[in-house]
This record gives structure tokens, C-alpha cells and sequence, in this order.
């Protein structure tokens, strides 16, 4: 009588690992922050609130418009990625991008600097109208990277990755953004937490 308690305790046991395996196993995220609460105006002058995002599965990455490095590659790499979730058939996303240098980039200016790109406005937001003190301080909380502003130039310092958040707005994983950018993986990234 032990004896058969015992096989069914094994046999429960892995029954729930097996089970606990198979959950969310086609994705692996390398990151788990709670996104702070946000309400910030975008480039068509709309307010645009971490509340608004909840429910969807959104990239996100910091750039601004007076950039003369990385932000034009990655702004043409996520154009790219919106491009690749579209022909995928993934409809339920978001996109993100923080302006870096707010003082500089009005709704205005970042409303010219996203038509130079092929995106789909529709689902791309790209947010300013707060201090610069408040992004860095954003930035390094949600990202675990930096968005200072170079004490030799008018640029400023930023992360380059992209950054996917689920539906709760939890940061799960990030990304390269500028260059060798992983773009299957986010797409089928994406895909798995859209279905979830």
C-alpha cells in the first residue's frame, strides 16, 4: 500500500514538472522589471500612458532626433522589425521609442523625424514632454541603462537595445538594437507573448 502512494507521489511529481516544462517554453527572457508608471505626449501630440499599453506585448528602445551615431540605424532597424511582425501576420503589438533628449525633441520634431522611416504610425509611439533629469532616471530604473548627455557634445549617451514588454508591462528581454539585431527571434518572441 506504501509502496503504491509512493509511485503515485512520483508519478504527480512529474506530472506537474512536465507540465511546468512545457509553460512558456518557447520563450526565454533575460530580464524581469516592473515598468514604472508613464503618461508621456507622443509625436502626434496625444497623451500615451503605460496604462494605455497594458494588455499588449510592445518593443521599446530610447532614442532622439539630433542623433548623429546610433538612432537612425536603429530607427531603420525597428521600421524593419514592424515590417517583419506585419508579414507574420502580428497585429496585437506595440512600439515605443523615449526621446533622450526631451528639451530638444518636441512632438513636432519627432513627428519629421519618424516620416524619413517607413513605419506604421498607427502602432509606434514616440514619446517626450518631460525632464531630462526624468529619462535618465527612467532609463537606468526600466532598462538598467543609460541616457546621459555627453559633457563634450550636444548628444546624448544611450543603450542601443530593444527592449520587449509583456501584456502586464514587465521589461522580460532585451536585445541588440543597432547592429547584428536578432529580428526572428523577436518576431517569434513577440508572437509567444501575444498568444499567451
Amino acid at each position: 500500500m506504501k509502496l503504491s502512494r509512493f509511485y503515485l507521489l512520483i508519478a504527480s511529481i512529474s506530472i506537474l514538472l512536465l507540465i511546468a516544462g512545457c509553460s512558456n517554453s518557447a520563450f526565454e527572457g533575460n530580464m524581469d522589471v516592473k515598468m514604472q508608471d508613464f503618461e508621456h505626449t507622443n509625436q502626434n501630440n496625444e497623451k500615451v500612458s503605460l496604462e494605455d499599453l497594458k494588455g499588449k506585448v510592445w518593443i521599446a528602445d530610447l532614442i532622439f532626433t539630433n542623433c548623429t551615431t546610433v538612432c537612425q540605424p536603429m530607427t531603420k532597424n525597428m521600421t524593419d522589425l514592424q515590417k517583419m511582425l506585419e508579414e507574420e501576420g502580428i497585429e496585437d503589438y506595440r512600439m515605443v521609442s523615449f526621446s533622450v533628449d526631451p528639451e530638444v525633441d518636441t512632438p513636432e520634431k519627432l513627428k519629421e523625424y519618424i516620416s524619413y522611416y517607413d513605419a506604421d504610425e498607427k502602432k509606434w509611439d514616440l514619446l517626450t514632454g518631460y525632464e531630462p533629469e526624468y529619462i535618465r532616471e527612467f532609463a537606468e530604473k526600466n532598462f538598467q541603462t543609460l541616457a546621459v548627455p555627453d559633457p563634450n557634445s550636444n548628444q546624448v549617451m544611450h543603450g542601443t537595445s530593444f527592449y520587449l514588454v509583456n501584456k502586464e508591462g514587465t521589461v522580460v528581454k532585451n536585445y541588440s538594437g543597432a547592429e547584428d539585431v536578432p529580428f526572428e527571434e523577436i518576431v517569434q518572441d513577440v508572437k509567444t507573448l501575444v498568444e499567451e
